[in-house]
């Protein structure tokens, strides 16, 4: 459901083969460099959201067990957090271009490792050991993607490129996890993870071709990684709408993380149905986060930032609760493009909001801190969420978990984020 560093070492402060400037009022579609990242990222969300279905149906396969589904969920969520804390100070000193095909190269080896290990029989305790690694190496890439996107287009264009990416994605969100369920029944859910390798490799090379504007002549200050982590903090907590923002959103992470696990689980245990209709069910879910992003830049428009984050999130809620309560599958698969389409329009303003107010060579740091304090207790919000469910059923955990959202909604018209206007 998340760009640009600083300091280019090789070069001197230059990134190889910069290029002018890209063009304020040229169309996104125009500008070379962002198309090729534009696609690049879109065919490695395709093989990704294999890997979104198959890794929890790898464990329950193996398991049976919903708990086991979320610990994994949990164990990953906590390696990104833990990444999330160095990652900002990382992307600010090195070449992005270089770091973000390397996270590439690093997890398309090493999820390719798992297909090639389940040919001998399954190995719960492999998925434990890849998924922290692959979520750290991701949470890296994610924060350095932040970065690039601004450095690509420019302040002016950050919420219409946020959404076309976003839409893109969710494009390939959509084929994705049908493909994935599919290829999940008929072959098992070990070669949809081989899929999702192959992708972060043709992602690699897509970057080869893409070309950053180079960065300010500045170096950032060499002050350690906690300080770095403290300068990030710093500034989310002398802007009031980010401040807000951060708050608000380690509750929201702390309830949601779990929802694709219990979603799964909720279709094949609760309602006995196969890999096939969760693909589907999943598929239709990304067509919601396709109406989002692409919405998104006229609903910030017309209503502001504030209306639309906070209108999102409290509709996140009843979908959620909605999600769980029903037995109806067209139902469940509606209610997650609901879900899907606002969280995608609350991320896409809360990304992009950062990007316009931060300073350029705060920007790695401030994205690790954001992101960092807003997942803190997530990964425990995803184990406690999947054990409850495990134990009392998704219904009445859902029903809680959904309410507890549209509260937070509430609570954020008691903040700045209520008077954040149109941009």
């Amino acid at each position: 459901m998340s760009y640009e560093a600083r300091r280019d070492k090789g070069t001197g402060g230059r990134t190889s083969r910069a290029p002018a400037p890209p063009g304020g009022a040229r169309p996104l579609w125009r500008q070379r460099d962002f198309a090729v990242f534009w696609a690049a990222q879109t065919l490695s969300v395709l093989g990704d959201s294999f890997a979104l279905i198959a890794l929890p149906l790898l464990v329950l396969q193996s398991t049976g067990s919903l708990a086991r589904m979320g610990l994994l969920t949990a164990v990953g969520g906590a390696a990104a957090v833990v990444a999330a804390v160095f990652s900002g100070a990382v992307v600010d000193r090195v070449d992005r271009r270089r770091l973000l095909i390397g996270c590439d190269l690093v997890r398309m080896v090493l999820y390719a490792v798992i297909p090639v290990v389940w040919l001998f029989g399954p190995q719960v305790w492999l998925l434990y050991a890849v998924l922290p690694l692959c979520e750290a190496v991701g949470m890296l890439f994610a924060v350095g993607y932040v970065t690039v996107v601004r450095s690509l287009v420019g302040t002016g264009q950050l919420t219409e490129a946020n959404g076309r990416l976003n839409a893109t994605a969710a494009a390939a969100g959509v084929l994705g996890p049908l493909c994935a369920g599919l290829v999940a029944a008929w072959t098992g859910p070990a070669t949809a993870v081989g899929v999702d390798a192959a992708s972060f490799g043709v992602s690699a090379l897509c970057m080869l071709f893409v070309r950053f504007r180079a960065r300010p002549a500045e170096a950032p200050e060499r002050a350690g990684l906690w300080r770095d982590l403290r300068i990030g903090v710093d500034f989310l907590r002398g802007h009031p709408v980010l401040r807000s923002l951060t708050v608000l959103l380690f509750f929201f992470s702390f309830l949601t993380l779990g929802l694709n696990d219990l979603v799964i689980y909720h279709l094949k245990h609760d309602l006995g149905h196969d890999d096939g209709t969760v693909g589907t069910v999943m598929a239709v879910g990304a067509l919601g986060t396709i109406t989002g992003a692409l919405l998104v830049a006229r609903v910030r428009r017309r209503l502001g930032f504030g209306a639309t984050w906070t209108g999102s999130v409290a509709v996140c809620g009843l979908a959620f609760a909605g999600i769980a309560w029903t037995r109806e599958v067209p139902v469940v698969a509606a209610l997650s493009a609901v879900f899907l389409a606002c969280v995608g329009m609350a991320g896409t303003c809360s990304l992009s909001l950062r990007q316009e107010v931060t300073p350029e060579p705060l920007l790695g740091r401030v994205t690790s801190a954001f992101w960092t304090l807003q997942y803190a207790a997530a990964p425990i919000g995803a184990a406690l969420l999947t054990w409850a469910a495990d134990h009392r059923g998704t219904a009445p955990v859902g029903l809680a978990a959904g309410a507890c959202c549209v509260l937070i909604a509430v609570a954020a018209l008691f903040t700045p984020i209520r008077r954040q206007g149109r941009s």
